[in-house]
């Protein structure tokens, strides 16, 4: 935080020579910390500003990646192409903003560095917001790379999709991140302080559930099953779908250039300009209180009953079993603690699960004609994701704004950080991965799938511990040990799409083998595989050190 102070200090002192305003000030302040990180522990003075830049370039070398998918868009028409591209940017900025907003609007370290500053509340939100304007830019960008060329090459397009496309990404990028701040604002207004944490969280998790949902349902009312376009700007409903919105304004420019399209397009641009105005010009005079209040906040007292109900579940069978060793029971409650009643926490693991579970409650709805998404796949692609639910919430699990209370850790009589990975990994599975098992089998037979198929479940569970233990190898999976980082979030979204491939390969597979009859040699043999890569990976992580701090 020292860091921060002097670096802001330089950058204002330089204002009074009209070199630097406190607006360029507060712009570049919080790019550094986004791209750097709110701590310079591990950072090395030689290699950061490479390993800074060599990161960013490969987070958009994966969104430029999967943009290939906009080919399968090709010679179709502008607004068929547009309305994919916007949806799927959507989805990206929308999770990206609303896994970071929270964080970068409402840091509770920054009260003591700028609240009693001269700084307007108006320069102050700006600043913030042009950081995630910025990076939502640079990721959509990447993403709509391959886009561009399909969009100018369609049936009814022309080199002016390219400048047209870009504006209307610009919008939607300027929207998504208004809207956020706007919620965000009403929060702070309406409910108080009290009531703002569980309201993020409630708000967070609905809305990256209905990003989406919103991203895998447009796409599929795009394309009939013979692959022929059937979306039309004439459809009643296309009005309340924000994609659309944004595509009515490329077809308007650079497509068919029908009245409808122009017609959303204005609608695009006059939502997003009432949002702007009411976000960051009626609104943003409360945004200084309410960051007062959420600085206050640590003076709120923890519940103890809360705490004591967490120490005695893990008293009783089959739990004290389970956690035999004091070191881990004592980082399970910790765990659990933090993932029942922390803000910092609730608002990054949850949002950031929420959408994952998405997927299989589609592949498992009835009424789906044809595909891989039937039946035996749906099901086990369930199963395949709650394995992944340890390996993710662990990660996320790392990063608090108390991480450094976790110094206190070192100073305990341990060989090294096994039993605290251990512990924070049991917390996730009884109280994330567990539960999510059991809502997805009763899911599975209310829609109508024969108990049979339950089996399915299995290949998932089977994986389970594998997955979890990924997090902890090299002395990792210390639970709030390492500071909250906002420039790793479209890194995670990212790893997000490669468990929902990874998810579908793995469940791909059980799914022919239950077809063909082999399902009990393929779950010996996963079963084989997977005891002697999880003994072998406990091994490297009972024998891990310590990192070192610097």
């Amino acid at each position: 935080m020292s860091g921060q102070r002097n670096f802001l200090d330089r950058l204002m002192s330089k204002s009074s020579t009209g070199v630097v305003t406190p607006e360029q000030a507060l712009r570049r302040l919080y790019l550094t910390l986004f791209l750097r990180g709110r701590s310079a522990r591990g950072i090395k003075l030689g290699s950061s500003p490479t390993s800074i830049g060599r990161k960013l370039a490969t987070v958009l070398s994966f969104y430029a990646l999967f943009g290939l998918f906009s080919l399968s868009f090709i010679h179709q028409k502008v607004f068929l192409v547009a309305t994919f591209a916007h949806a799927m940017t959507f989805v990206f900025l929308g999770l990206f903003v609303a896994t970071t907003a929270g964080e970068v609007l409402f840091n509770k370290e920054e009260g003591d560095i700028l609240l009693h500053r001269p700084i307007q509340p108006r320069v102050l939100l700006w600043a913030k917001v042009s950081v995630i304007v910025r990076v939502s830019l640079w990721l959509a960008g990447a993403f709509n790379l391959v886009a561009f060329l399909v969009g100018a090459t369609a049936s009814d397009g022309s080199w002016m999709f390219v400048p047209a496309h870009a504006l209307s990404t610009a919008l939607e990028a300027l929207f998504t991140a208004s809207t956020v701040v706007l919620v965000y604002q009403l929060c702070l207004r309406w409910l108080g302080r009290e009531k703002l944490d569980t309201f993020m969280t409630a708000t967070q998790v609905i809305g990256s559930v209905l990003l989406v949902l919103s991203g895998q349902l447009v796409p599929q009312l795009m394309i009939r099953n013979t692959g022929t376009s059937f979306v039309s700007v004439n459809h009643w409903w296309i009005g309340f779908l924000p994609p659309a919105w944004f595509a009515g304004f490329d077809d308007a420019l650079a497509g068919s250039h029908a009245m409808a399209s122009w017609g959303l397009a204005i609608l695009g641009l006059a939502v997003t300009g009432v949002v702007v105005w009411l976000a960051f010009t009626q609104l943003a005079d409360s945004y200084q209180s309410g960051l007062q209040s959420v600085a206050e906040s640590s003076t709120s007292k923890p519940s103890r009953t809360r705490r004591n109900s967490i120490v005695a579940l893990t008293r009783i069978p089959p739990l004290s079993w389970w956690l035999r060793d004091s070191v881990s029971r004592a980082s399970f409650v910790l765990t659990a603690a933090y993932l029942l009643r922390d803000r910092d926490v609730k608002l990054r693991v949850y949002p950031g699960l929420a959408p994952m579970l998405i997927m299989p409650v589609i592949t498992m709805l009835p009424g789906r004609n044809g595909g891989m998404s039937t039946g035996a796949f749906g099901v086990a692609f369930a199963g395949c994701y709650v394995g992944l639910v340890p390996l993710l919430a662990l990660g996320m699990l790392e990063f608090s704004q108390q991480w450094q209370a976790s110094d206190v850790f070192r100073l305990a009589p341990m060989k090294g950080p096994a039993p605290l990975a251990h512990g924070a990994r049991r917390a996730v599975l009884f109280l994330l991965a567990f539960p999510l098992l059991c809502v997805f089998a009763a899911m599975a037979l209310a829609f109508g799938r024969n108990a049979s198929e339950l089996i399915l479940l299995l290949p998932g569970i089977i994986a389970l511990p594998i997955f979890a233990m990924i997090p902890c190898l090299n002395g990792g999976g210390i639970p709030f040990s390492r500071p909250t980082d906002e420039g790793k979030a479209a890194g995670r979204n990212f790893k997000s799409i490669g468990v929902m491939f990874s998810s579908a390969i793995l469940a791909g597979i059980a799914a022919f083998a239950y077809k063909a009859s082999w399902f009990n040699f393929f779950l010996a043999g996963e079963a084989t595989v997977v005891a002697v890569a999880y003994f072998a990976m406990r091994a490297s992580v009972t024998n891990a050190h310590w990192k070192p701090i610097e």
